[in-house]
């Protein structure tokens, strides 16, 4: 497991990435929410009230930043969030 933090919009975000057979798990902790890849699932993350996002096709944090958000959840677009977006701007609304 590797994590790794960075700064986006003056807060602390916090990258956790777990080597996993196929692709790595990617997830990147805001303050107020997180984006994370697509093993992850928005249902889920929808019911417990969470604020997430999800982009696909990653492989580093570096593509998480980069990548299009694919989905959200309705906290998640309330702080703003929308789909086609970067990760880095859904990370800066959940800052």
């Amino acid at each position: 497991m590797e994590n790794k933090e960075f700064e986006i919009g003056g807060e602390k975000v916090t990258g956790f990435k777990i080597d996993l057979p196929s692709a790595p798990l990617l997830v990147m902790v805001a303050p107020k929410g997180y984006v994370m890849c697509g093993y992850l699932d928005l249902v889920t993350a929808e019911k417990l009230g969470q604020a997430a996002a999800v982009v696909r096709g990653v492989k580093s944090f570096e593509d998480v930043l980069k990548a299009k958000v694919a989905g959200a959840t309705s906290g998640a677009k309330a702080l703003g969030v929308r789909e086609g977006m970067s990760g880095r701007g859904a990370l800066e609304r959940m800052v």
